[in-house]
């Protein structure tokens, strides 16, 4: 739907009576790859902060919204292919618009983050702001080498915790898992994104007993490696959100 035409400037209205600020657009973009979680980050090539991480994004264009920005950059930034951007499901996550969070002038950005499974590569196209993009583990990104440029750490820390409630309220965790997977593996992913370990017996009992979230395959097993029998096997089912919701223990181990 087009947006609706703009309404006449009202009289005596004058613009130049406020400070002119920039509207920008960051992105923490996450994945699962080898039962660890990944941030999509680039090696800014351009003053400030020239040859530091970041997290994706840059300003937004006078007739562009901050979503149409924010996948811009994205495709931009990484050269991830357009169609895959296109089809990103991004969650807006909150405003960060701190005075001097940005050197050159007032910013104010518009952060959006996401937890999607089977992105390519990225690779930075060159010519603007990004020289170098990768997937990063999440450890690295925010360990105590890390220094995020501007004010992306403390984004990533709520970025985490966004993506961290995605999985206690919807059946995102399956999009990590084979085709048919065990109840392990899908535990699996929840550790991963949770960075905690969880009871076994506990955890299947709670999916089992959320109607639609997993379906099992009919005389399927596998061998997982231990003494004990093979596991049985399942498959994503067909709810998009869990009720009740799979929370996250409030105590216990952390991996």
């Amino acid at each position: 739907m087009s947006a609706p035409p703009r309404a006449a400037r009202p009289a005596g209205y004058d613009p130049a009576a406020f400070e002119p600020f920039a509207v920008a657009v960051d992105l923490a973009v996450f994945t699962v790859r080898e039962a660890r979680l990944h941030v999509l980050l680039i090696r800014r090539g351009q003053e400030p902060y020239a040859g530091d991480w970041a997290l994706p994004g840059g300003f937004v264009l006078p007739r562009e919204s901050a979503e149409a920005a924010a996948r811009r950059e994205l495709a931009e930034e990484t050269g991830l292919p357009g169609a895959v951007v296109a089809d990103l499901h991004l969650e807006q996550l909150r405003t960060y618009s701190e005075p001097d969070r940005d050197p050159r002038m007032r910013v104010v950005s518009v952060a959006f983050t996401a937890l999607v499974p089977d992105l390519p590569e990225p690779a930075a196209a060159g010519g603007g702001d990004a020289e170098h993009a990768r997937w990063t583990p999440l450890g690295e990104a925010r360990g105590p080498a890390a220094e995020l440029a501007f004010d992306h750490a403390v984004i990533l820390a709520d970025a985490r915790e966004r993506i961290g409630a995605k999985l206690e309220y919807t059946c995102l965790a399956t999009a990590f898992c084979p085709p048919e997977f065990t109840l392990g593996e899908l535990q699996g992913v929840y550790e991963t994104v949770w960075d905690t370990t969880l009871d076994r017996p506990n955890f299947r009992r709670k999916v089992l007993a959320t109607p639609g979230f997993v379906d099992a395959v009919p005389g399927a097993a596998r061998l997982t490696g231990g003494r004990g029998k093979p596991a049985a096997l399942y498959r994503a089912g067909p709810a998009t959100a869990l009720h009740p919701p799979l929370l996250r223990p409030s105590e216990g181990p952390t991996r």
